[in-house]
């Protein structure tokens, strides 16, 4: 201790460079853990690019000092033009808990952080869990709920059809069956399209690392059967997506009330919920789901493979004869009554959806047609997987790795110009919308492992811890990003389950993150800090939709990213 004391007064003439707010987090790092061979890096604030190096010392357990160092150059942020240094203490390898102490104008500023063997099973566990609690028509109970009872809402036995999606054999009005499934989001309503990519990530992710999950236990009402908890979990929405699809084939865009509930408990939702409109996007993303669960449970499920398999060519054959029935909310409430007020996940563009449909019926089947007509419909740009342009999942399916690894490349590239640090704080303006935690953040670190995968080059497994790095805590706002982690973590998401809950918010959530356009500013009570920067534009506030919601697609990027690093350990 000695020690410590005697390093941390020499320094303090050295540290008056080094910038502290109260109401900030100055030392910015991954909050959860590293693994001992992890690059390990700390991100300091600081005041001005001439700043002195800061001076940081690292105590274990006992209060001994382990390490001691001096940040790197100062940089630019070129978001917000604020500075900032980096710590290095990556040859710090010893498994323990520890302290990083900062201090600035007689102050220290700590920040704590542990070396783990495997540091992120339990976060992959409980993102995994979280679809668990979000699951519609049942109850949520002991010991399963591990906290977080609740009872069923939305039991979705009497759905009615909706105008838009009359047909002679079912007409408008006509009552159908449609349980089970997850909450997409904040909100209580499903939707095939978000369903269809968290459903191809979700498998597709199985398949890359099907010993690690194989080996997670969920502690979910169907663990200890044959099949995988992680599997069994995906089964509940797939089962409810089998509900959505019409006797000809064509299946509906989204199961929903006509506007958004309350932030009340799911039993308390009286809504009357429909069935609407039978598109193309939603068919496509349908058929390539279904086509790839037949494969992917053939070793536990022949039956449900057969019918899936079914399902997904007669999705297709739909969608053929449908090729450009697109949903376009404002004008289908012109046509049909009553109005609907709910996510839209238009799309015009289904190309991409026909792509990754035919991808994995010719991987289903081995029929040439499929693998002739995706390449008709393989996108001549390439564009990193979101909801709205699955191609990438084609491209991951079938080994079209050229694109994606110069997709990386370029990104890899203007992130050394930036800053060799470019994941905390290098990040450009357009960086930063909604979902981009998700869509550009988790997203590019799977990117980063698959190509890892592929070629065995370091720099690639290197971004994508440094990417979820940046989930937990390295980041401009210093908020680790996932709710029930870190010591300062998202716990106001704008989710109605938490909202409601009286536990309050549940574990394992991915925020939405930082979002330039602040499309929720000045409504119900969302104000933002006076001239915000883009990289900071986060609140941990309910009502802020904009920066804090979460959703099953955001979340099934966090879980992807964090078991296929966690699964690299030994």
């Amino acid at each position: 201790m000695k020690k410590y004391y005697i390093l941390l007064a020499c320094a303090c003439a050295l540290f008056t460079g080094c910038r502290h707010t109260a109401h900030e987090t100055q030392i910015r790092l991954n909050q959860v853990g590293f693994a001992p061979d992890q690059e390990k890096t700390a991100t300091i604030d600081v005041d001005s690019l001439t700043s002195v190096p800061c001076v940081v010392v690292i105590l274990n357990a006992a209060n001994d000092t382990v390490w001691q160092g001096s940040a790197s150059e100062t940089m630019t942020n070129p978001v917000s033009g604020k500075f900032r240094q980096i710590v290095d203490f990556s040859e710090l390898k010893e498994e323990g808990m520890y302290q990083m102490i900062l201090n600035n104008q007689n102050t220290a500023i700590t920040q704590s952080f542990q070396i783990i063997d495997h540091p992120y099973r339990e976060l992959t566990r409980k993102a995994l869990r979280a679809f668990y609690y979000q699951r519609a028509s049942m109850d949520i109970v002991e010991p399963f709920a591990e906290g977080y009872t609740r009872k069923a809402g939305h039991p979705d036995g009497h759905v009615l059809v909706h105008a838009s999606a009359a047909t002679e054999e079912r007409p408008e009005g006509t009552v159908i069956s449609s349980p089970g499934g997850w909450y997409d989001a904040g909100d209580y309503n499903k939707y095939i399209v978000n369903s269809g990519y968290t459903m191809g990530v979700w498998l597709m992710a199985y398949e890359m690392n099907k010993a690690y999950y194989d080996a997670l236990n969920l502690n979910i009402p169907e663990s200890g059967s044959a099949m995988p908890d992680m599997l069994e979990e995906a089964m509940y929405n797939i089962r409810w997506m089998m509900t959505m699809q019409d006797m000809d084939g064509g299946v509906y865009h989204k199961l929903t009330t006509l506007n958004f509930e309350k932030f009340i408990r799911p039993d308390q939702c009286k809504q009357q919920r429909y069935v609407v409109l039978k598109t193309t996007a939603a068919t496509l993303d349908f058929a390539a789901t279904m086509a790839l669960a037949a494969r992917v449970y053939a070793p536990y499920d022949p039956a449900f493979c057969e019918q899936a398999a079914e399902a997904a060519e007669s999705a297709y054959a739909w969608a053929l004869e449908h090729p450009e029935v697109y949903y376009d909310q404002p004008a289908m409430n012109e046509e049909f009554k009553p109005e609907i007020t709910t996510g839209a996940y238009d799309d015009y563009d289904v190309q991409d959806e026909f792509y990754w449909a035919e991808t994995e019926l010719f991987l289903l089947t081995g029929e040439k047609a499929f693998q002739e007509a995706a390449l008709t419909h393989r996108p001549k740009e390439f564009t990193p997987a979101v909801w709205g342009n699955v191609a990438e999942l084609a491209d991951i399916e079938l080994g079209n790795a050229e694109a994606i690894l110069a997709h990386l490349q370029s990104y890899l590239d203007e992130a050394e110009t930036v800053s060799v640090y470019r994941s905390p704080y290098g990040n450009r303006e357009d960086d930063f919308f909604w979902g981009c935690n998700s869509e550009g953040c988790c997203w590019r670190g799977i990117e980063c492992l698959y190509a890892y995968r592929l070629t065995g080059d370091e720099k690639y497994r290197i971004n994508a811890e440094r990417c979820l790095n940046y989930i937990l805590g390295q980041n401009s706002t210093g908020y680790c990003y996932v709710t029930g982690f870190g010591t300062r973590s998202t716990s106001h998401p704008h989710h109605r389950l938490s909202y409601s809950h009286p536990k309050g918010t549940h574990p394992g959530f991915l925020a939405g993150g930082p979002n330039r356009e602040r499309q929720d500013a000045e409504t119900d009570g969302v104000k933002y800090p006076k001239d915000v920067t883009a990289d900071e534009s986060y609140l941990d506030y309910q009502p802020s939709y904009a920066s804090n919601e979460v959703t099953i697609n955001w979340n099934v990027t966090l879980f992807a990213l964090s078991a296929g690093i966690d699964a690299l350990e030994k």
